[in-house]
């Protein structure tokens, strides 16, 4: 790789952009390709979506995509239950959640906890294409702004938690916030694939085998 396209590589980890390295094998030519360029269903495409390096024909691709990290609206308990998942999984995880009862360094060891509103701090946090949401806090002054934010950003999941009675509730406050129809769709509500899950173990393993699926070949 030439010191050029080394710096541009470099560039794109510090700023979170997901980019691959083509070398043609035969030729030793390269080029760079960002994710928003890779085709639906092309190699590359899967290449970015599974985090694999590989053969393509004559091509070597070399994805660089930046890590994972997860949102997390609520300092509850399903949270306590999902974290250790998505660490095993290789998520930088946040905790957010402005009561202070809740959001302790003894309740949620080891991850990044913001006692602060979400309003307040993810404008700031760069929601991006590596990055997985979820609202837990079954609380409407909470969970809601979160949302509005989650849903204006290019997060991969959006999953919310709450009976299909809440999730009307919900939707019906983002319709009145100005959201679409397709907005409203990028929501997983309730949140997790509907495996009869039963307590915060089974839920947590629902939820993130849904984000899991969301992540590596889309949610239908």
């Amino acid at each position: 790789m030439n010191l050029e396209l080394l710096n541009t590589v470099i560039e794109a980890k510090q700023a979170r952009r997901a980019v691959a390295v083509v070398t043609n094998t035969k030729t030793g030519t390269q080029r760079l390709v960002l994710r928003a360029e890779a085709a639906v269903d092309s190699a590359l495409d899967k290449a970015f979506r599974f985090d694999k390096s590989g053969m393509e024909g004559d091509d070597f691709i070399a994805i660089h995509n930046p890590p994972l990290r997860l949102v997390i609206i609520g300092a509850v308990m399903i949270a306590q239950s999902v974290i250790p998942v998505a660490q095993a999984c290789g998520y930088d995880v946040t905790v957010i959640d402005p009561r202070g009862a809740f959001a302790t360094g003894a309740r949620f060891p080891g991850v990044t906890l913001l006692a602060d509103w979400p309003q307040d701090v993810l404008p700031k946090f760069g929601l991006d294409l590596r990055t997985g949401f979820m609202a837990l806090t079954h609380d409407p002054k909470i969970d809601d702004p979160a949302l509005h934010l989650a849903l204006q950003s290019e997060v991969f999941y959006i999953g919310a938690l709450g009976s299909k009675k809440t999730q009307a509730g919900r939707q019906e406050r983002l319709r009145a916030a100005g959201f679409d129809a397709a907005a409203l769709l990028r929501i997983s509500g309730p949140i997790g694939l509907a495996i009869g899950a039963v307590g915060a173990a089974e839920i947590a393993i629902s939820i993130m085998a849904e984000m899991t699926k969301a992540l590596r070949v889309g949610l239908t």
